[in-house]
């Protein structure tokens, strides 16, 4: 088979980026991936993500950082990258408050230096990685024209500065962008902070799971194959002959669910195990639903979610007793 384009995924070995990378180099695709293996969560969990794809000759790693503007070059420069897939980012909105100076820094910043390593080197097509969280606060489905104009931390205000940021680069330069709103990822490689990963952790070591606010909170979840999927249809349209285009796009379930059924559907997973429940104020910065309106997708992208929220509760309960096994 052909290799086709090489492509550049920074983030690569995260939770959604290191699922991203083993579909591209199943599609034949060479993937250049860039992480800096932050500490937020110890590195040996990224190592491990990505351990199926390091004996890969289409698969390269490159550690740093996307602020290291000498390093990005090279990047460009020595892997001819066609196109970028950009997810590198500090992650998770609580911690937002307490290190916003850092947030803004690498999730802003950073995108400058990669927008410029890029400018430099006449690679102008991106697809960015952003968040159903640039919404703020609404009890209403939430569409790609809405205003966004009241984020609800500094996580939030920095990925809705980079979709601004990457307009600017879209009408002056000529880039052809997507940026995907993402609603509430799960699955495989999971980050071990995220609900439905922590709760399966808390619950098989017998300690009580937390609950932030109420259990009537509603979040829409989606399944990490339809992101990958979903990813890949992006690739699919920028590349077309003559697209030209800056576009928002959600990435969802358009089904919420509410914590009390999620915990539900997860107890089923772990009969042997009894939960408890205690609870704690709400988070900042945090919505109490998420309802991903998904028309866009549809139309634009032939998006459509396989994975429900039963289907992929199975399937991370298996993956995740496979990972305790392999530790065991």
């Amino acid at each position: 088979m052909t290799l086709k384009e090489t492509i550049l995924v920074t983030g690569g070995a995260g939770f959604i980026g290191s699922n991203l990378c083993e579909h591209l180099i199943s599609e034949f695709y060479t993937v250049v991936c860039v992480d800096n293996f932050d500490p937020f969560y110890p590195e040996a969990i990224k190592k491990r993500n990505i351990e199926v794809l390091l004996n890969n000759k289409n698969f390269i790693l490159v550690k740093g950082d996307i602020r290291d503007s000498a390093l990005i070059n090279n990047v460009f420069v020595e892997y001819k990258i066609d196109l970028v897939i950009h997810l590198a980012a500090k992650a998770g909105i609580r911690h937002s408050f307490f290190q916003p100076l850092e947030y803004l820094d690498v999730n802003v910043t950073g995108s400058l230096c990669l927008l410029e390593s890029m400018k430099k080197n006449n690679v102008k097509k991106l697809i960015f990685i952003s968040s159903s969280s640039v919404y703020g606060k609404t009890q209403n489905k939430l569409i790609e024209t809405d205003s966004c104009a009241y984020q609800l931390s500094p996580y939030a205000a920095s990925k809705r500065s980079v979709e601004l940021i990457n307009y600017s680069y879209h009408v002056n330069e000529g880039f052809d962008i997507i940026n995907l709103r993402l609603f509430s990822v799960y699955g495989k490689n999971q980050r071990p902070d995220l609900a439905i990963h922590k709760f399966f952790n808390q619950i098989l070591s017998d300690q009580p799971i937390e609950i932030y606010g109420n259990t009537d909170i509603s979040r829409d979840y989606t399944h990490i194959t339809d992101v990958t999927s979903a990813i890949s249809a992006s690739i699919k349209l920028i590349q077309k002959p003559k697209y030209s285009a800056y576009e928002i796009i959600n990435i969802g379930n358009d089904n919420p669910v509410t914590l009390k059924d999620l915990i539900s559907l997860i107890e089923k997973e772990i009969p042997e195990k009894k939960i408890k429940i205690i609870t704690s104020n709400f988070n900042k910065g945090e919505a109490n639903q998420t309802h991903a309106d998904i028309n866009k997708a549809k139309k634009i992208l032939n998006y459509q979610p396989n994975i429900s929220i039963h289907k992929g509760i199975k399937l991370f309960s298996q993956w995740f007793r496979e990972i305790q096994n392999n530790q065991n």
